[in-house]
């Protein structure tokens, strides 16, 4: 008999705004990775979300898809289906001097970071993880040991969150010299607020992960950072 695969879908991960402290869906990347077995993943926007909900009634194994609650980024959505591979990010730009891998919708705000820090001379390679249970490893440590500087970015705890895998994935491959620096949810209850204020106050917004970005370089005068238009 043929298994029927079993689809978590898991709305308002992350920051949900105007839905109230309550709501937060500050934790779910957290326990869903703690169980074995289980798929888990987060779509950088609505396209992605639409092939991940197919790929994930033809994986056979149990898969979790976690997105945000809002209207979605207004992009142009696939008329055909495709199927996904289990377990592998994308590279959405590439740059030698810092890789920022990024889950969800965290992904939209680190390319937008990624192409800021261009224009005064850093390059990124900016990586949408889609996946934090199986991790990308190949891809990550690739780009781990080309920049040796990476940034982690999710709407998660970073308690046992994705940034924590990653970390845990670098330590363990034995590469020295690589600077990880992790963007998340403090370990608390999120208060109530409005998405982009809240996203602001605890540094996810593109802004933010740009700041980030620069202290890597400290060459370059933090005055001149000026904010994201």
């Amino acid at each position: 008999m043929q298994e029927l695969p079993v689809v978590f879908a898991i709305d308002r991960g992350g920051i949900v705004g105007d839905d109230g402290k309550t709501h937060q869906g500050a934790f779910d990347l957290s326990y869903l990775s703690l169980i074995p077995n289980l798929v888990v993943s987060s779509p950088k926007d609505e396209n992605e979300l639409q092939h991940l909900l197919y790929t994930a009634t033809l994986t056979g194994k149990p898969m979790a898809i976690r997105y945000p609650r809002s209207a979605g980024l207004g992009i142009p959505m696939d008329n055909e289906f495709h199927e996904i591979p289990i377990g592998k990010g994308e590279i959405l730009r590439r740059g030698e001097d810092v890789g920022i891998i990024a889950i969800g919708a965290t992904v939209a705000p680190a390319l937008e970071a990624a192409c800021e820090a261009a224009k005064r001379g850093i390059q990124a390679t900016v990586v949408n993880a889609r996946f934090v249970k199986p991790l990308d490893s190949e891809l990550i440590l690739e780009i781990a040991n080309q920049t040796k500087r990476v940034i982690t970015v999710e709407e998660n705890t970073l308690q046992g969150g994705f940034g924590s895998h990653v970390s845990d994935l670098i330590k363990q491959s034995g590469t020295p010299d690589i600077q990880v620096k992790s963007l998340g949810l403090p370990d608390k209850f999120i208060e109530h607020g409005s998405q982009n204020f809240l996203r602001t106050k605890y540094g996810l917004d593109a802004n933010s992960i740009l700041k980030q970005v620069m202290t890597f370089f400290p060459v370059y005068n933090k005055a001149t950072i000026t904010r994201v238009r």
